[in-house]
């Protein structure tokens, strides 16, 4: 006679891990990957922090004196002030009938002082240094990476959305979706990229949104040749006709069994549109068709330091290209964690 005990109970069937979670397991393994996450969500965490004005919110303040150095440099010498040449004394001329502002000079120029003494005193040097007007090179920093960062990724964001639609269209239809696609890409690519950059700026003038939008519509060409290569690749691959024939529809094969075995192509175009929009953000800026004049970033930075640089201050050209130039590193190396995380080439050797 058996009983319940002796009857085997019978265990559910282990769930594989997915291809996501299977990434995240090797992107963790990896020390350059890793610390290439903390650097970029500390750049992330420092613009939202600019945005809500809880740090660099006065950038535009006056707060050490022109050029200020760095403050490891140390300040300048003082210089003694200028001794004023003794004014011959003489009967008071009247100046009204030749300047009829002449009776308010007298007046202005007591306000003028009243205010100058109510000013608190300005910083002989500041942290990495001031401008030609005396504002923080570092609040500097801080605010326009808040600014070129954001259009550097929202617009390769754009741009590889676009370029992965359009090109997962043409790869998997073909037919005459894949020959109006290619017209519209033959007509993007046959225009010179900065005269489409231009024609863009003209229409829709200046703006961050407005750059974000230029970038984007004329930068997802490459993505889009990219992309359509590899989903006439994957079209024919035994796992995408398995998935058609357990009844997965046209959307389903493309997107959820095509898209994430291409994810790390899509990745290494993002990060290379990331890298190549910030340039561009600076070219534009530097042309004057970028932010508007009352915002900074790090191409309105090194705008202004071309002009530093010819009297020997340096300091605004090494902060803007620091903050760049780590961001840049960073932003590529996790790209490339992130694209050998995602290669299906590379799950058989785990």
């Amino acid at each position: 006679m058996s009983t319940a005990a002796d009857t085997p109970v019978s265990m559910p069937p282990a769930r594989s891990p997915g291809v996501w979670q299977l990434a995240w397991r090797r992107f963790r393994a990896d020390r350059v990957g890793m610390v290439s996450l903390v650097v970029v969500l500390a750049f992330f965490v420092m613009i939202a922090l600019a945005a809500l004005g809880w740090i660099a919110g006065d950038w535009q303040a006056e707060v050490g004196e022109p050029y200020a150095p760095p403050s490891w440099l140390g300040a300048p010498p003082a210089q003694a002030p200028a001794q004023a040449l003794p004014v011959p004394q003489g009967p008071p001329v009247d100046l009204s009938d030749v300047d009829p502002l002449a009776p308010r000079y007298a007046e202005w120029a007591e306000r003028t002082a009243q205010v100058a003494s109510h000013e608190p005193p300005r910083a002989r040097t500041l942290p990495l240094g001031g401008d030609r007007l005396g504002r923080d090179v570092l609040a500097k920093a801080i605010k326009g990476a808040q600014v070129s960062i954001l259009v550097g990724v929202l617009a390769a964001v754009v741009a590889t959305a676009i370029g992965t639609l359009l090109g997962a269209l043409g790869g998997y239809f073909g037919g005459k979706v894949g020959d109006f696609l290619e017209w519209v890409y033959n007509v993007f690519t046959s225009i010179p990229g900065i005269l489409l950059i231009f024609a863009f700026a003209a229409v829709l003038g200046r703006g961050v949104d407005t750059v974000v939008w230029i970038l984007g519509l004329t930068g997802w060409t490459g993505v889009y040749r990219q992309m359509r290569a590899e989903f006439i690749k994957h079209a024919v691959r035994e796992y995408v006709r398995a998935a058609q024939a357990i009844g997965a529809g046209r959307w389903s094969r493309m997107f959820r069994h095509i898209l994430p075995n291409v994810s790390h192509v899509v990745l290494v175009q993002l990060s290379l549109l990331v890298v190549g929009f910030i340039k561009a953000e600076v070219i534009l800026s530097y042309l004057g068709l970028g932010v508007p004049v009352d915002q900074v970033s790090w191409g309105t930075m090194l705008g202004e330091a071309q002009n530093e640089m010819l009297l020997g201050h340096w300091w605004q050209l090494a902060a803007a290209t620091a903050f760049m130039a780590v961001f840049v590193t960073a932003f590529s190396l996790l790209t490339d964690a992130l694209r050998d995380a995602l290669d299906p080439r590379l799950r058989g050797l785990e």
